[in-house]
């Protein structure tokens, strides 16, 4: 038997090893997107309306283009991690790592695309 601590337990990060990590970095993208949702919604409802002149001289400034870009960046990775989690606890076996690869290169073409439309867009 033995006579450990709460903290000593906890000092593994978990069983998995990665836990404590997971949840930490979870808890920063969705205060990040806590902060870049509003942003984002202000900035896409003033870019839109106007014309393709209007819109492309809105998107050229450094703020519009940096807070779309960061929300494109931040909510993407968090959808990726929240289907893994979802992926991870109902989907077994090779379909696992299958599906897996398809969300996760599924979420970085988004936002390359995404990025990429951006920078063509600003530039």
């Amino acid at each position: 038997m033995r006579y450990l601590t709460d903290r000593k337990r906890a000092v593994g990060l978990g069983a998995g090893g990665s836990g404590t990590e997971q949840h930490w970095q979870m808890m920063v993208r969705s205060m990040l997107m806590g902060i870049l949702a509003p942003l984002f919604i202000f900035t896409l409802a003033c870019g839109m309306g106007g014309t393709r002149a209007e819109v492309v001289a809105y998107f050229s400034q450094p703020f519009p283009a940096i807070v779309m870009a960061l929300a494109l960046i931040v909510g993407l990775i968090q959808l990726k991690c929240e289907a893994q989690e979802a992926i991870e606890d109902y989907v077994h076996g090779v379909a696992e790592k299958l599906t897996l690869v398809a969300v996760s290169a599924l979420c970085y073409t988004m936002i390359a695309a995404g990025l990429f439309a951006l920078v063509k867009l600003a530039l």
